[in-house]
């Protein structure tokens, strides 16, 4: 009876442990890396271009932040969400109408916390106004004029397999159609969570945001699509999500600093660990397992010296 029970629990434990490794292998692409020098551990597929849906937005948002930093831009200011934003997008979970006054920043949060739509293309019309360009004798749209900013970003960060076409990653009825990398978008991220405002952002579970309309105040409780957020050191990055993507995912996670004594020196090694998950079917169970796999092969990798193969990195 007892050694019956015994191998019964030994058969669950493989079934498990065989379900895990499904789950992990089960996405189109998938790339593990250590954020703080990016050193990539594990990959598959992660040079295949594929849609990453609203994970298009962590490059809106860099977008918008650099223009901040750089040009002086004012994230508290107010702006009209014009009707440009509506167009493409049949979401509007918010509630938003044309005219609603509310300020960049809190649009920042609505485009990263809960990913809106709406959120993105007016960060987008707004910034890219202010931008302005004209190309081959036709004026872009303050929008174009946002994605093309995106895209010099992307080559900026030698994100040479991405294409942006919108702000915020829609594909449906979309030509050309946008497409990056696990590879580029892990460039994106370790670029993202360098600027602390972002990385403010992205933490935050939930965020009560107000709009005006026609001088009344309305609020609204914004709540975070990662759902891994806050468990196991988690604390970003973003969700995407399309028919053509697939469920993506990019986590960010954080372990306490390791500190190594020798003799008199001290060396302190910042522990992050960054997943990106593309066209998936479970991302939050799959990104869980790589998670726990890339601390696995993390561990392995510092205790061998964190020796870094220059073409394995980010």
């Amino acid at each position: 009876m007892h050694s019956s029970r015994r191998i019964l629990i030994v058969f669950f434990a493989f079934l498990a442990s065989a379900s895990v490794l499904r789950s992990v292998a089960a996405a189109q692409a998938y790339l593990i890396a250590d954020a703080q020098t990016g050193y990539i551990l594990e990959e598959q597929k992660s040079r295949d271009k594929l849609q990453v849906g609203s994970l298009t937005k962590i490059a809106t948002a860099c977008v918008v932040l650099d223009w901040s930093e750089k040009k002086g831009g004012d994230l508290n200011a107010a702006v009209a969400i014009p009707p440009e934003a509506f167009q493409g997008t049949t979401e509007n979970n918010i509630g938003f109408q044309p005219g609603d006054t509310i300020s960049l920043r809190d649009l920042l949060y609505a485009a990263l916390v809960q990913s809106d739509n709406i959120a993105a293309a007016t960060l987008a019309y707004h910034v890219g106004s202010g931008l302005g360009a004209v190309e081959a004798g036709a004026r872009l749209t303050p929008i174009d004029v946002f994605v093309t900013q995106m895209n010099a970003l992307a080559k900026q960060l030698k994100m040479e397999r991405t294409r942006f076409v919108n702000p915020h990653g829609i594909d449906w009825k979309v030509k050309p159609l946008p497409y990056s990398t696990a590879e580029d978008m892990g460039r994106l991220t370790r670029y993202a969570m360098s600027k602390p405002s972002l990385r403010f952002y992205v933490s935050q579970k939930e965020r009560q945001i107000s709009f005006n309309r026609q001088g009344h105040q309305m609020n609204y409780v914004l709540r975070n699509t990662n759902e891994l957020l806050g468990r196991n050191g988690i604390d970003g990055v973003k969700t995407g999500r399309s028919s053509r993507a697939g469920d993506c995912l990019i986590l960010y996670a954080n372990r306490e600093s390791e500190v190594v004594r020798n003799g008199q020196m001290e060396t302190v090694y910042p522990r992050h660990l960054m997943v990106v998950l593309l066209g998936s079917t479970n991302r939050f169970g799959e990104g869980l397992a790589l998670l726990q796999r890339g601390w696995q092969l993390y561990d392995q990798w510092a205790a061998a010296g964190r020796m870094a193969d220059p073409k394995k990195l980010l």
